[in-house]
């Protein structure tokens, strides 16, 4: 996740492949309940940081790097969108009860098309980073960009050339990565593949 970006533009390519990836993405019923605000115009992306952060015109270090991303993808979800495909004729339910769902797929849906995006960042050599917009904000940014309420922003994600950077900073040079022997679980919980 990178927080330091130059102001180098990126490649319209690679955000169009990346939104196509996006798509991809599985929907549990192939229900696809999700939308892409793309902001990579340098007015709608100010506009984007007037509506969801404070201090942009003195801002501290995280958002200052953050501002310098030329582009920012808000991934969106649409529970009506599950609710209504779950409702139809082959999936057996006759209403559109919520509390059907065991989690809210329509948000992991989401995040699985926000990763596919990230994933092809990085392969494309640029830097990414998904990140939270402030509950209070989000009535802002439905304002500002126009998002209708059948939608709900599950954050946002910055995409641009990384600031080089001397040495690794951040979590991961303070924190070890887990090792998987730690984190799997084979045949029953508490049963470590380690």
């Amino acid at each position: 996740m990178v927080r330091n970006y130059t102001t180098e533009p990126v490649e319209p390519g690679v955000v169009d492949r990346a939104l196509g990836n996006a798509t991809r993405a599985p929907s549990a019923g192939f229900s696809q309940g999700w939308g892409f605000l793309l902001l990579d115009e340098p007015e709608d992306v100010r506009r984007y940081w007037a509506a969801t952060a404070d201090g942009i015109e003195d801002p501290d270090t995280w958002l200052s790097g953050m501002m310098r991303a030329p582009v920012i993808v808000v991934p969106c979800s649409s529970k009506a969108a599950y609710l209504g495909r779950y409702a139809e004729p082959d999936k057996g339910w006759t209403d559109r009860e919520e509390a059907r769902w065991s989690m809210p797929f329509w948000h992991m849906d989401a995040a699985m098309a926000a990763l596919l995006i990230l994933q092809t960042a990085v392969d494309a050599g640029l830097g990414g980073c998904f990140f939270g917009i402030p509950p209070q904000k989000v009535a802002a940014l439905r304002d500002e960009f126009g998002i209708p309420t059948e939608f709900d922003p599950v954050g946002a994600i910055t995409l641009g050339h990384p600031e080089p950077r001397p040495g690794a900073l951040g979590s991961p040079s303070r924190r070890r990565r887990k090792d998987v022997a730690e984190v799997v679980h084979r045949g029953s919980w508490g049963h470590l593949t380690g």
